[in-house]
């Protein structure tokens, strides 16, 4: 496998992350200036869920954590894509891509059990963890096939 093959999969895991990013900074944003969340039909629940008492960690909004998640893996992304044989780097994707994907569990867990409403930018948000951790997962078992680099 080339190098350029190699770092493909981190590159699109850029995009992901990216998007994410973008999608997080949105709701901090309508977050900090005190705006509703624009919500498309049919999924309506976006200010009811970003107005509950569970869009807060500690007192921190949720986007926020998610824009430094996003802004985390991004890095990790790029740390990737340039050093796509580095053991230690694509176990730490692996994991936290996997961190992302328990926490949007539980962030839907908490919406449809709690809250009773859900917001796109959270299963947005889902499906973009569950791609980031699929891509980690597929790079990790092609460097793990290669002779001597698993």
């Amino acid at each position: 496998m080339s190098r350029k093959n190699a770092s493909s999969i981190p590159r699109l895991m850029l995009l992901f992350a990216l998007t994410g990013v973008a999608v997080a900074s949105y709701d901090s944003y309508a977050i900090a200036t005190g705006q509703p969340l624009w919500c498309p039909p049919p999924i309506d629940g976006c200010n009811i869920v970003a107005n509950s008492p569970y869009a807060r960690f500690f007192g921190v909004p949720l986007g926020y954590l998610g824009v430094v998640s996003y802004v985390m893996m991004f890095t990790l992304g790029a740390l990737l894509a340039f050093r796509p044989f580095s053991r230690a780097l694509r176990r730490g994707v692996l994991v936290y891509a996997a961190m992302g994907v328990a926490s949007s569990i539980c962030f839907l867990f908490i919406e449809i059990t709690f809250i009773h409403a859900f917001c796109v930018y959270c299963l947005v948000s889902a499906v973009l963890t569950i791609l980031l951790l699929v891509a980690a997962f597929v790079h990790f078992t092609m460097m793990w096939r290669r002779k001597g680099i698993g």
